[in-house]
């Protein structure tokens, strides 16, 4: 077995010669080997987890193959990583769904989830068999100047994300105050208790998680609570999840459903979850304990993505059965009816309903009356405060890989929220909170944009090891599923910019345009160096897959 992994980015210099030590570079001039010594434990590693503690498995002698108790050690990542799918972006993107397509698009969110499931599972492994993030083997792997783009790129799908959270939040509050709390005073209470919350580890990385599972479980009784109440046709329902299919669809659902694969799969999710799989204790020297510890993170994040899967059903489901086809008109005279003090957000005319997060709670206060408005805003405070806190758990993990800080922990709190806040609250400040939901679109084409710069490179370097029939299928189909998300979400894009009847934004957009593809070919050139297409080596000097991630340890496939 060769001792360094593909030097990808030697250059043609006659006189540069790869390394032969295994070690990762510290000038980022190659790719090398995640040699297990290499990133062995000590008190001068350069990368630490964020969390001080780190979970013990509990040792099993039987033979056995699955331990419940071992289960219950690694359950706590995967649902952290789940409330990505949660975020108010994702429900605002599954009640539009429901009111502009009814119960036809619930296969499209269906498979969504999967696809994100299987690319959790890269991100995971990433984590768990090298022992690093994604961030930190980016800064490891990567030259000086596509590391820092790369990095500035992340750190764009991070506040787009955060500003819908924060923004999910300061509705809610909205809300629930009847209108007494204003969006900006929302904002700034979402501030301080994101803050409180946060150090809520200190007190123990297992309380920490629970209060998570407290958190899904609010959304998971609120957004119920709507279900049973508005009673969904149950056989539409699986007809829709089932039959992918979309009868009498034209372009808005279309849209809709590019939207929901785009408000999904969350580019800062995919660094999140490589990291937060180091809070364990896993021997890596062990193939056995890797194994294992792939195999019940896989379970656990399977459970976790199938919870957030029937909460975002649950949203789907109401808004299909109780608004879809509805006019204006209807609700207008609805309201009035039932004395909502929110009538005129809802014009006396013929045209379809549009409903976002602030419109869907009223909405739902008009026909099923208030406590249906207050519940709902309950579950979006929900929604909005748990993805605030894993969205800066993101910001943190991705600054602190790509950056190399060393800074306080107070002080990366403050300026990973405050890159979010502060555009947050401007638009607060001067923007209504029809105009503020009205923001979300924008924030998904953001994200969406952003999308490749986590899935390529976790394409990349989950595919740098050499070996079984499992490791080329998951080269092939992981190659398959990013290209087939990356072209749904730069579809989304390309929609949203012609949109804008703007000849000087076209012009702008164009040029953007080919800065960013330039830096995504880029990237895919190396993935696909990296997946064995050795003759894009122009050097002629690299060598693909013959190392693994740890030495005689091909379990990162099993």
């Amino acid at each position: 077995m060769c001792s360094h992994l593909c030097p990808l980015f030697l250059s043609c210099n006659a006189g540069e010669v790869p390394p032969e030590n295994g070690d990762i570079q510290a000038t980022h001039t190659h790719y090398s080997s995640m040699h297990t010594k290499t990133y062995s434990t000590s008190k001068d590693e350069v990368y630490t987890t964020y969390f001080e503690e780190k979970v013990p498995i509990p040792q099993d002698t039987s033979e056995t193959c699955f331990s419940f108790r071992k289960l219950w050690a690694f359950t706590g990542p995967g649902f952290l990583m789940s409330i990505a799918y949660l975020d108010p972006g994702n429900i605002e993107s599954d009640l539009q769904s429901g009111a502009k397509a009814g119960f036809k698009l619930l296969w499209v969110l269906l498979g969504a989830t999967i696809i994100g499931l299987l690319l959790q599972r890269l991100a995971a492994r990433l984590g768990v068999v090298t022992g690093m993030h994604l961030a930190e083997v980016c800064n490891r792997q990567y030259p000086t100047v596509p590391r820092i783009i790369l990095w500035l790129m992340v750190e764009l799908a991070i506040i787009g994300s955060d500003m819908q959270e924060v923004i999910g939040c300061a509705i809610a509050f909205n809300l629930l105050s009847v209108g007494r709390i204003p969006l900006w005073a929302g904002v700034l209470i979402t501030i301080f208790d994101t803050f409180v919350f946060l150090f809520l580890d200190k007190y123990g990385l297992r309380r920490l998680e629970a209060f998570f599972g407290f958190l899904i479980t609010i959304m998971a009784l609120t957004f119920g609570y709507e279900y049973v109440t508005v009673k969904p046709d149950q056989g539409q329902l699986l007809k829709g999840m089932f039959l992918p299919y979309c009868e009498g669809c034209g372009p808005v659902q279309l849209e809709q459903a590019v939207g929901i694969v785009g408000a999904v799969i969350m580019p800062h999710n995919i660094y999140l979850h490589s990291a937060l799989v180091k809070s364990r204790q896993v021997d890596r020297t062990k193939p056995r304990e890797v194994k294992e510890a792939n195999k019940y993170y896989f379970i656990e994040s399977t459970i976790a993505l199938f919870v957030s899967f029937l909460i975002n059903v649950f949203v789907v489901a109401v808004f299909a059965e109780g608004f879809y086809g509805r006019t204006n008109l209807d609700v207008h005279n609805v309201c009035n009816h039932s004395g909502s003090p929110h009538t005129h957000l809802f014009p006396q005319d013929n045209n379809t309903l549009q409903v976002d997060i602030y419109k869907g709670g009223v909405v739902l206060g008009c026909f099923f009356g208030p406590v249906a408005l207050y519940i709902w805003a309950v579950g979006i405070l929900a929604a909005g405060q748990s993805s605030t806190m894993t969205g800066t758990y993101s910001g943190q993990f991705v600054m602190e890989g790509f950056l190399n800080l060393r800074w306080s922990r107070f002080a990366r709190v403050l300026l990973t929220r405050s890159v979010a806040i502060v555009p947050t609250l401007l638009v607060a400040v001067f923007q209504d909170v029809q105009h503020l939901t009205g923001m979300n679109d924008f924030l998904n084409v953001l994200q969406s944009m952003q999308l490749p710069f986590a899935l390529i490179p976790i394409l990349t370097f989950t595919s740098l090891s050499e070996g079984t029939w499992g490791n080329m299928f998951w080269k092939i189909g992981g190659g398959i599923v990013i290209l087939v998300v990356c072209a749904i979400n730069m579809y989304f894009v390309v929609v949203y910019v012609t949109g804008l009847n703007s000849v000087w934004l076209y012009v702008l957009a164009a040029l953007l345009s080919v800065a960013y593809l330039c830096f995504v070919g880029y990237l895919a050139w190396q993935c696909l160096i990296a997946l064995g297409v050795s003759c894009l080596d122009v050097c002629g000097r690299v060598r693909i897959g013959h190392s693994v991630f740890i030495e005689e340890q091909p379990e990162f496939d099993s």
